[in-house]
């Protein structure tokens, strides 16, 4: 994500490329060709491993959505939506990788633009749509009666069309504002002339990428684990944990993240030397940054790969390509034996609406 000028020390920082530094534009004379050092091995490496490991995880999950599209519900559309706005976020990874390596934009304006940009849309509608999942959880369970017959298909292709929109529309300044360095032609980053805007993505980033979607999380999830510990089926308990489990983990890859954004915007204001503070709080970015990036691999394993049936039709999928691979005989959570009853059905679709 992109990021913001600091006018007091004139000091650029590019998110999506904070391995990006130069001493000339520091205030006072600081020493951090360690960190440049640092950046370029340990950003192309963690770039990499993210981009592969959430490219066949998310595409997996895109790929059999898209063989079942005959099956496909309201849930099903927004994991579909979840894993392509994870793949766009990923296939920015490369020129980043790149870009942290030789320390030199080589792409060119347009696709400085169209990479920050994209990037910055993947990541505010993979965040949307994990919200959206989220409030669509809590109509299932808490009010099933009432909201149930607005679950259409018609009303999840709306709203998938409608979170694209809004991701697009919050990331906006970053496709005006981002662009190549016109003096050496070297540097792709994010430098509008308002302080406003200067400081527009690191407010996004906290209040829509962060604070918003845990509080939803929190708010839903903390009226619906009392219902599901109320419900007759042996599958409880391992929904509470992949409750907690989705709260837990988006917390902690992207709490660091965020909180060191915000302290960079408030630096000046911080005691302390002002070099060690500025190494301190690049090297926190840098780290923080990458490990936060680690999440939208997880997101098809929280999401998808937990519920038997999804896996099931992956192993179907699979064998075609694998005829070797051994089929799963794990039962559906939608199987007879949760169907014996009206309660018993209501269990079953609780459960499968968070392990299908």
């Amino acid at each position: 994500m992109t990021g913001y000028e600091d006018s007091t020390a004139t000091i650029t920082y590019d998110y999506s490329a904070y391995y990006n530094i130069d001493e000339d534009e520091v205030s006072a004379p600081c020493d951090l060709e360690y960190l440049r050092d640092f950046g370029k091995v340990f950003l192309p490496a963690v770039y990499s491993l993210v981009f592969i490991l959430g490219f066949i995880g998310n595409g997996l999950v895109v790929w059999v959505l898209v063989k079942y599209r005959n099956q496909t519900n309201l849930t099903d559309i927004c994991l579909f939506n979840l894993a392509l706005s994870d793949l766009l976020f990923v296939l920015t990874l490369p020129f980043f990788s790149h870009y942290s390596k030789v320390r030199h934009w080589i792409f060119g304006d347009f696709m400085c633009r169209l990479t920050s940009g994209s990037h910055n849309t993947g990541f505010y509608c993979s965040t949307f749509f994990m919200v959206v999942m989220t409030i669509d959880r809590y109509i299932v369970i808490i009010h099933t009666y009432k909201l149930a017959r607005y679950r259409t298909l018609r009303a999840g292709v709306i709203l998938s069309v409608m979170v694209w929109m809004l991701s697009l529309g919050v990331s906006l300044p970053v496709f005006i504002f981002t662009h190549v360095n016109a003096s050496d032609g070297s540097t792709c980053s994010y430098k509008p002339e308002s302080d406003a805007w200067k400081h527009y993505n690191i407010f996004t980033a906290n209040i829509l990428g962060l604070i918003f979607p845990f509080l939803v999380m929190v708010v839903c999830y903390s009226r619906i684990i009392p219902v599901l510990m109320n419900i007759r089926s042996t599958k409880k308990h391992r929904v509470v944990k992949l409750i907690i489990s989705v709260v837990v983990v988006f917390f902690i890859f992207w709490a660091p993240y965020n909180i060191s954004l915000f302290l960079t915007l408030m630096k000046s204001k911080l005691p302390g030397n002002k070099c060690i503070l500025e190494k301190t709080l690049r090297l926190s970015v840098t780290i923080t940054e990458a490990f936060a990036y680690t999440h939208c691999c997880l997101n098809p394993i929280i999401y998808a790969f937990v519920g038997q049936k999804f896996m099931k039709r992956v192993l179907q999928l699979l064998r075609k390509c694998v005829p070797w691979i051994p089929m799963s005989h794990t039962t559906d959570l939608s199987d007879s034996s949760f169907k014996r009853s009206s309660a018993m059905s209501r269990s079953s679709e609780i459960t499968s609406t968070f392990i299908k």
